[in-house]
């Protein structure tokens, strides 16, 4: 009686699996469509989505299949959800002053609905993925888990937690903290480290609180309150036992880098992107080109910090950095660029305003690459850095994730300033 029971039970199909609605069909026609960016584009196109998945491309406009709905683009330019790979969600963004005048009065639970806000601005601005490189890491988590369940609109987010940091190094949540004040945050201090042990630890301390990515800091940072210049800050033996711990967890790893010494060190020890490359000189470059180092430029950054230092919104211990910086980013990316070195798209917003990412396209044409090339950094290459096979293309078994605008990116790349429709997963986020 048991084993007929059992059998029973393994054979029957389950009830809610009978009543399973089909899965939505939308027709997709674009005039103009950037499928595989890096590839001439095509003209009038169909784009058959079924679910949260793209299940066919065909060419010229399609008659749909009974049921299935039709969305309207043939005067406009399809093309992949875009990828940045360096984002901080959580807070307010843009305005370092009211960020450090609300500190005590702002708790996990503010700066997840900050964070809502903020993914909101940057799906609406055609980013469909991010990679959020510094964070609560418990609040991070919680505005990645409630995007992927619906409740909350935003982009996917490849998260980070806190970033890995040495004692007084660009990341310590202590640095120029009041000593009543910093007597109380130094007992929830999870991601400072000294020395390659504890180093390990710290990563493994991020990854156990969800991080998907791990971040360290290799050299001084520009918004740290901390006159320490920009300069490496952790040794390469720290630097590479956080790199083997996050890749024998399956994590891929970012180094926040100004320094050209800091980077070459970074470089060396295998890290997965580096994040600013403020100084690159010819000996780091050649070493990211030898290895396949990724470079994040993230080129709002600097004018941004820059902007906030010049008006009083960042501490006196940040100006000489910023200006240090903002002189030097333009022409190290220009010479890394023009050495061949493997470029994927990143701003640092949250520096620069939320909904404002694709004002770096504009810089990356400054810096000497084809408007073509920058969207590819946007899309196929930031997908390739992030390890990503499901996004970055428009093609049978892709995610849904795209956009569109009223002209041509490859003739002006500003266009993608003003995106007028986003798809992400299937869902229409925008309209025109």
């Amino acid at each position: 009686m048991l084993k007929r029971l059992a059998l029973t039970l393994l054979t029957a199909t389950p009830a809610f699996a009978q009543t399973q609605p089909a899965p939505k069909v939308t027709y997709i026609h674009a005039g103009h469509l950037i499928d595989r960016p890096g590839q001439p584009p095509r003209g009038a196109s169909t784009i058959v989505v079924t679910g949260d998945k793209v299940t066919e491309v065909r060419d010229g406009f399609a008659t749909p299949a009974p049921g299935a709905s039709v969305i309207d683009l043939k005067d406009r330019w399809v093309l992949p959800g875009l990828i940045d790979m360096h984002v901080h969600l959580l807070g307010i963004g843009g305005d370092p002053m009211r960020e450090r005048l609300l500190a005590l009065n702002t708790e996990g639970a503010d700066r997840v609905l900050q964070g809502a806000g903020n993914a909101r601005k940057t799906l609406h601005a055609g980013f469909t993925t991010v990679r959020d490189l510094g964070g609560e890491p418990r609040a991070i988590r919680a505005l990645r888990d409630a995007i992927d369940r619906g409740d909350v609109e935003g982009p996917a987010i490849v998260n980070a937690g806190a970033p890995i940091s040495v004692t007084g190094g660009h990341g310590d949540p202590l640095n120029g903290i009041a000593e009543p004040y910093a007597h109380a945050i130094a007992e929830t201090v999870e991601n400072t480290c000294d020395g390659p042990e504890d180093c390990r630890r710290a990563v493994r301390r991020q990854v156990g609180l969800g991080a998907q990515v791990v971040k360290f800091m290799a050299t001084g940072g520009v918004l740290s309150n901390v006159s320490g210049g920009l300069g490496r800050a952790m040794e390469p033996d720290e630097m590479k036992a956080v790199i083997d711990a996050a890749h024998r967890l399956g994590r891929k790893v970012a180094a926040h880098s100004h320094a050209a010494e800091g980077t070459l060190a970074a470089v060396n020890a295998g890290v997965d992107t580096i994040d600013h490359g403020t100084f690159l000189d010819e000996a780091t470059i050649r070493a990211m080109k030898a290895r396949g180092t990724w470079l994040v430029p993230t080129m709002l950054a600097p004018r941004a910090a820059l902007q906030q230092a010049r008006a009083g919104m960042l501490p006196p211990a940040t100006v000489p950095k910023a200006e240090a910086a903002a002189a030097a980013a333009m022409a190290s990316h220009t010479r890394a660029i023009a050495a061949g070195v493997k470029v994927a798209f990143g701003t640092d917003t949250g520096v620069s305003r939320h909904g404002d990412n694709a004002q770096e396209f504009a810089l990356m044409v400054q810096a000497g690459m084809t408007p073509a090339q920058a969207i590819r950094a946007a899309t196929t290459a930031a997908a390739e850095a992030l390890g990503r096979d499901d996004i970055g293309t428009l093609a049978p078994g892709k995610a849904a994730d795209l956009i569109a605008v009223a002209a041509s990116p490859l003739d002006n790349v500003r266009s993608l300033e003003r995106v007028e429709f986003v798809m992400r997963r299937g869902v229409v986020a925008k309209r025109p």
